[in-house]
């Protein structure tokens, strides 16, 4: 019986250590929700203080405006997307790199690497496609077309870290995809794909993970 006890302890081990080689397991739950309430706060902000009137339909805000205020609240809006992305990111860093060091791991590594760069095809792919739908003054569908992009980089980078990311790739696609039947409501969209899946997603990483 202490063969066969210290056997399945040995066989556990070589199979953490595989995984660990394999795939980035450094990502923490706290950036999933600190990147979900980033979302959700640049979405309030986008909502009362850029489109006036507090409406979440776009189209409806710019019909009447002149077309240098509609350039104008373009442009914060990108501003606030950006601020959003560049600050989920700045976090993201931060809690992977603190759990790394607490456990002891390196964090690039030949796993992050791959994670990363699995993650960027579809991200940049999705970034010149958003210029795109800017020149062609197609802004309704640039939340849909966030949300797709979005998920199709966590389902591709989702073989290289943790499963539960495939999964919220997945739920990030349906999204987007439902977004784009409802043109002028991106903002309500952009809060449930960017804030609360996110935040669902850290919560539940953190408690299996972390807690």
């Amino acid at each position: 019986m202490e063969n066969n006890s210290k056997s399945a302890e040995d066989l556990r081990t070589i199979r953490k250590i595989m995984e660990e080689s394999t795939r980035f397991l450094s990502l923490s739950g706290l950036s999933g929700i600190f990147a979900g309430a980033i979302a959700i706060t640049g979405a309030l902000i986008a909502w009362f203080f850029i489109l006036k009137n507090g409406t979440v339909n776009i189209d409806k805000q710019v019909i009447n405006l002149s077309e240098q205020e509609i350039i104008s609240i373009k442009w914060k809006m990108i501003a606030v997307a950006l601020s959003v992305l560049i600050l989920s990111i700045l976090f993201s860093l931060y809690f992977s790199v603190r759990k790394a060091k607490r456990e002891g791991k390196e964090l690039w590594s030949h796993s992050s690497k791959r994670l990363l760069v699995n993650l960027m095809i579809p991200l940049i792919t999705g970034a010149v496609f958003t210029v795109v739908l800017l020149i062609h003054n197609h802004t309704e569908l640039i939340v849909p077309e966030l949300l797709i992009f979005y998920g199709l980089a966590l389902v591709n980078a989702g073989k290289f870290t943790y499963g539960e990311i495939f999964y919220l790739g997945i739920l990030e696609i349906i999204t987007g995809l439902t977004s784009s039947f409802f043109p002028g409501q991106g903002l309500i969209f952009w809060i449930i794909g960017f804030g609360i899946l996110h935040i669902i997603y850290g919560l539940a990483m953190y408690r299996k993970y972390e807690a």
